[in-house]
């Protein structure tokens, strides 16, 4: 599986909501992944929206991502997944997935981000990098700084996420960042098809 170009928005469905009309909404926008994040949902629920999305996805040319379940990944051959540090051993994960299947680790740190590359991630998710209300977080945001450690210290593609914004883009971008991946950005907007739209333009403008 190919990762899409530079200047990635992965768009990751909300808690709360029909993460399929969502996820139609942000595609017609411009994103370029879709992420299932539904920490709590039943496995019957999780495999439906999955085989939706998956559906959405090939028509926008847009890659598909479970996040945590490997299983439902599995299931329905989705184009990867992503996991936490407390998920699966990514070394476990890589050697359950098929040839070309994308590998996402979330990291917080360069040791984390090193580990997640040589354990077989195929990107990284890194942050938080600024203050989130979207996830209870525990440390302290990790800042554009240490984001460029962790760009510069492994070869995968480096998806930024942590209170992204029209504010802060710039800087996560300055810092090398492949992508960004957000929530509320997007899903708290009045208007999640312009706000994915905006946001990818900007990515767009800023990378030329």
């Amino acid at each position: 599986m190919i990762f899409p170009e530079k200047g990635t928005l992965c768009c990751i469905t909300p808690e709360e909501g029909d993460p399929v009309l969502y996820s139609e909404q942000v595609l017609g926008g411009g994103a370029d992944m879709i992420q299932l994040r539904r920490k709590h949902a039943p496995g019957r629920d999780l495999c439906r929206w999955s085989e939706e999305i998956q559906r959405l996805c090939r028509r926008h040319n847009a890659l598909f991502i479970v996040n945590d379940r490997l299983d439902i990944a599995l299931a329905v051959g989705a184009d990867g997944v992503h996991l936490g540090q407390e998920d699966i051993p990514a070394t476990e994960a890589r050697a359950l997935l098929e040839s070309g299947k994308l590998l996402g680790i979330s990291t917080s740190s360069v040791e984390e981000a090193r580990r997640a590359e040589n354990d077989g991630a195929d990107y990284v998710g890194f942050g938080h990098i600024f203050p989130t209300g979207s996830k209870q977080k525990s440390g302290r945001p990790a800042g554009t700084g240490r984001l460029g450690e962790a760009v510069r210290s492994i070869r995968r593609p480096v998806l930024a996420i942590g209170g992204i914004s029209d504010g802060t883009l710039g800087e996560v971008l300055e810092a090398g960042a492949w992508g960004i991946a957000v929530i509320s950005a997007v899903s708290a907007a009045p208007d999640p098809a312009l706000a994915a739209r905006n946001l990818k333009q900007r990515i767009r403008a800023a990378l030329r």
